[in-house]
């Protein structure tokens, strides 16, 4: 599989997921504004949950531009990534028609949990593809910046069983944290590029 095919697969993945999210705002059956009201917690979690599916359909593109090509092992870590990612849309709409309760809430950080976790799987199996050493390895380095989310949502989880509101900002840290596409790839994509034989640069 080429990497322009994983990226079309993985695009078209994340369009659905952000449809089936929004098909969960139900239109009122009365004309009244407070009908509108009672779709403010729902209206909440989506908003969230489309900053973040958008923070990841970003950065998974920037992560993919910097690689040459893929292996077998970054398919399945791509798979496996959409695999967190396909569950947001069913803890989003739970966590929002149960307006914001502890379980429902702890279980969405659980699914942001496991997701950076697969996000960090991804990239570490593109940098094996591409070699140590190449631009994607010297972009990411040690990665403290998709660390950090790991710990923040760790303490998260928990946290919605004392304030669910502590949970929430954990949640919207970490999204104003990732909002701007990872300035290290960027940085990398934007400097020389390395030459291969013959004095031409590699592919995309």
């Amino acid at each position: 599989m080429t990497k322009a095919r994983l990226e079309a697969f993985s695009d078209g993945v994340v369009a659905i997921l952000i449809t089936i999210m929004v098909l969960e705002l139900k239109v009122p059956h009365s004309a009244e504004l407070e009908a509108l009201g009672a779709l403010t917690p729902v209206f909440l979690a989506y908003v969230l949950s489309f900053v973040n599916i958008g923070i990841y359909w970003n950065n998974h593109h920037h992560l993919l531009h910097a690689a040459t090509h893929v292996s077998g092992g970054v398919l399945w870590a791509n798979l496996h990534l959409l695999f967190w990612l396909s569950l947001m849309p069913f803890f989003t709409a739970w966590m929002g028609e149960n307006h914001f309760q502890a379980l429902p809430t702890a279980a969405y950080g659980v699914v942001l949990l496991f997701s950076a976790i697969a996000y960090m799987i991804l990239a570490r199996a593109l940098i094996n593809a591409q070699g140590k050493g190449g631009q994607l390895d010297q972009a990411i380095g040690r990665d403290l910046k998709g660390k950090l989310p790991l710990l923040l949502y760790g303490l998260a989880v928990p946290a919605a069983f004392v304030q669910t509101w502590i949970a929430y900002g954990l949640y919207i840290t970490v999204a104003l944290m990732w909002l701007i596409p990872d300035r290290r790839i960027e940085a990398q994509l934007s400097g020389p590029r390395p030459h291969g034989p013959g004095g031409r640069a590699p592919p995309e």
